[in-house]
């Protein structure tokens, strides 16, 4: 199956139901779940789009193959128009979410896409490990998978990748090898988009392993999410079950978290990418450099988020009619200023962009990290305080979408007014920005 509809995306979930459990209850549909339901067709919308009349060509590109088009994110670059055209693919998808949707496919797609091209790196100790990476590279790019991952282990101690802290029970740890694969046992977080992905991908944290048993949790391997004793336990969900009126993005947009549990599951040897060489897993991001496609693809999302709240800070101070106001103009300044900033770090990766050993055209990491560490320790937390200051009481004065078809509508229409919106428009606007700035959502 080449590139795959919103509708494929469904239907491959339902025909594959997965354990997943949300507050004491296990999940018979991910697709009918009302705290997944509206996730799912988001997702569903961002495959869409690889069928949209005039979008083709912006969003696919032929596989080599078999020439069917597929999506453009699974695209291995080679030239600097490559990270151009698939940047402008990325950022298409992005903006369907607002930016808002951390995990969207195309993360994972330039992941595994990064490791196909360094695929010989996997197969340096093991040659078996090389051709897994290619085949499973060219199984999700002709199939177009949805994939989720799981980084981090559960830990007893918080000292970082102290292994020895780690007890295995608790840890994900290869428990045996067989003929048939390696058998894990253990737990992961932190597994985004989790109980609605297809397949899951599990693979070193940043974070180095050590200790003279960190060999057992030294491994790379990708399963189906229906993988007998593989378990996702959700967190609360986002999706409050309100209106999009209501709640426009939490209502769209919750795309779940989840802890994994590996109840004894067996990974066959042909999905294994990595097992027991501990400085490989260690080093595997920056020697693939897979960190730096990831970065790509983390700071083009960045970039469409900043420019979204940049246009929402603006939209309120035309409904309040603040725009004259001086300090109101400084922080509408200090927003735009930010995503400037941001889009600057995006052009120097492309710019400074270089083929690898391998050919592989890869943005520049520097700036990559610089721009995807600010936003979400200063950048975010700053433009979400500006969207509280200049919503200020307006934030407070939310009439629900009920309330305007209740018998107070007509007091509502007329008071809630400003000179520049209407109560309804102002209501559903400034429900937008507690979306953003106050909500468990943002």
């Amino acid at each position: 199956m080449p590139a795959k509809t919103g509708a494929q995306y469904i239907d491959g979930l339902s025909q594959r139901p997965r354990e997943v459990w949300i507050r004491g209850e296990r999940v018979e549909d991910v697709t009918t779940h009302p705290a997944l339901r509206n996730g799912v067709r988001s997702v569903a919308a961002l495959y869409d789009l690889q069928h949209q009349p005039g979008l083709r060509e912006e969003m696919t590109y032929a596989s080599p193959s078999s020439g069917e088009p597929v999506g453009l994110s699974f695209l291995l670059p080679k030239t600097h128009d490559d990270l151009d055209r698939r940047r402008n693919m990325m950022t298409r998808w992005a903006w369907t979410g607002c930016g808002m949707m951390a995990r969207t496919p195309d993360f994972l797609n330039v992941a595994v896409t990064a490791w196909a091209g360094a695929a010989e790196y996997f197969g340096r100790n093991r040659p078996e490990f090389e051709k897994n990476v290619l085949s499973y590279y060219e199984f999700i790019r002709e199939n177009d998978v949805t994939l989720t991952h799981t980084l981090v282990n559960l830990q007893r101690s918080r000292i970082p990748g102290v292994v020895d802290n780690l007890d295995d029970q608790v840890a994900l740890t290869v428990m045996r090898e067989t003929d048939a694969g390696i058998v894990v046992r253990g737990s992961r977080i932190l597994a985004t988009l989790g109980p609605i992905s297809d397949e899951l991908v599990v693979y070193p944290t940043r974070t180095h392993l050590l200790g003279e048993d960190a060999w057992r949790q030294a491994f790379a391997f990708a399963i189906p999410c229906d993988t007998p004793g593989l378990k996702f336990l959700c967190r609360e969900s986002f999706d409050v079950g309100r209106s999009h009126f209501d709640h426009p993005l939490g209502s769209r947009f919750e795309e779940m978290d989840a802890v994994v549990f590996f109840d004894d599951v067996l990974v066959p040897w042909e999905r294994v990418f990595l097992l027991s060489d501990v400085d490989m897993c260690n080093n595997h991001g920056t020697a693939t450099q897979m960190n730096s496609h990831t970065g790509h693809q983390v700071t083009t999302r960045c970039v469409v988020k900043a420019e979204f709240i940049l246009g929402l800070a603006s939209l309120m101070v035309e409904a309040l009619g603040s725009g004259q106001i001086d300090h109101v103009q400084e922080r509408v300044g200090e927003l735009a200023a930010y995503l400037e900033l941001l889009k600057a770090c995006l052009r120097a990766s492309e710019a400074d962009a270089e083929p690898n050993q391998w050919g592989v055209m890869c943005p520049a990491q520097a700036p990559l990290t610089a721009g995807r560490n600010l936003f979400p320790r200063m950048i975010y937390p700053r433009m979400a305080e500006i969207i509280q200051l200049l919503g200020a009481s307006s934030l407070m004065v939310l009439p629900a979408e009920a309330d305007f078809e209740s018998p107070l509508g007509p007091e509502i229409d007329k008071y809630l007014a400003t000179d520049d919106a209407t109560a309804r428009q102002r209501a559903k606007l400034f429900h937008l920005a507690w979306d953003v700035a106050c909500s468990s959502f943002g």
